[in-house]
């Protein structure tokens, strides 16, 4: 079922399970609605996902959660910028109370298809700085890869905030500005970030066929030396090269993270220091980094 509204002051009661499209897409002042569109557009392509891959990938961005233990049976969670609706359904298999996700863009419709089955998660159009539910009104409030992608992403922060209750946390990935990698590293960043620049301005079809070129021509070339090295070399010596994140990665993931990488004209990225001081402006304490890829992921608490 599909219910719409567009008054921001409506109570949704659709059913967890159901999808509530809110319209308030023409309000938002915080979004890119190009961008938008164009995340739209890719978890319409890329709308699928193989079980166990996308287990061991959600083990990589939820670490920190589990080993705080941070979901219980009682746990509200709120996803801000579901996508494809992946790490709702990840979430909501861990036996949380429910799941609200959420995302401006068409994206939701991949996202209910791939939700259907989940009884504890309802699918809402809405945008971050439009969200249908009362503050204070989650206990676990996670926002995967979205925030850097958003024009003021302090504002969509603090709107975010809101929504926490007193004690409760937020989860986050922001891009990270490889604060901890070399010259060299920076230099070939540099290069694909014109590269993106160009691409992400393309029409749809010459940029998702641009970005599927770019993952075999760039990004398999450096996976296949990661393999190559993290067996002929063993140890981490694999880490230091570029994209090595992906050596154990499916191609089919690898050209969904090609087009999300280049296929958006809004991207900012941050290092550690600027996230901790971004919380602590936002209203969070407690900030906690993973120390594994992909950075920066991080959990911080809202003052009881």
């Amino acid at each position: 079922m599909i219910l719409y509204s567009k008054t921001e002051n409506s109570t949704i009661t659709t059913p967890l399970g159901d999808i509530h499209v809110f319209n308030s897409e023409e309000q938002s002042e915080n979004l890119d609605k190009k961008v938008v569109d164009d995340f739209g557009s890719e978890w319409n392509k890329f709308n699928t996902f193989d079980k166990e891959e996308l287990k061991k990938i959600a083990d990589e961005y939820f670490d920190i959660v589990q080993s705080k233990s941070l979901l219980n049976n009682e746990t509200k969670v709120l996803d801000a910028g579901c996508g494809s609706g992946r790490w709702s359904k990840v979430i909501s298999e861990l036996g949380v109370s429910c799941v609200e996700a959420i995302d401006p863009s068409d994206a939701v419709l991949v996202a209910q298809k791939m939700l259907n089955s989940r009884p504890n998660v309802r699918v809402t159009k809405a945008s971050i700085d439009h969200i249908p539910f009362e503050n204070n009104s989650f206990d676990f409030v996670m926002s995967i890869g979205v925030l850097h992608h958003i024009p003021d992403t302090r504002k969509a922060l603090q709107q975010l905030v809101k929504k926490i209750k007193p004690g409760g946390y937020f989860y986050g990935y922001l891009y990270y500005n490889f604060e901890n990698k070399g010259p060299l590293f920076k230099g070939i960043f540099f290069l694909s970030d014109l590269l993106r620049r160009t691409i992400s301005r393309l029409p749809k079809l010459l940029k998702h066929l641009f970005c599927d070129i770019l993952a075999i021509l760039i990004y398999m070339p450096f996976v296949i030396l990661s393999r190559i090295s993290k067996v002929l070399i063993g140890g981490n010596f694999y880490q230091k090269i570029p994209l090595s994140y992906y050596q154990n990665k499916s191609f089919q993931i690898i050209r969904n993270d090609s087009l999300d990488r280049f296929g958006t004209r809004l991207e900012k990225r941050y290092s550690r220091s600027d996230i901790t001081e971004l919380c602590r402006v936002c209203g969070l304490k407690n900030v906690e980094f993973s120390s594994s890829e992909p950075y920066w992921h991080f959990v911080a608490q809202k003052p009881c």
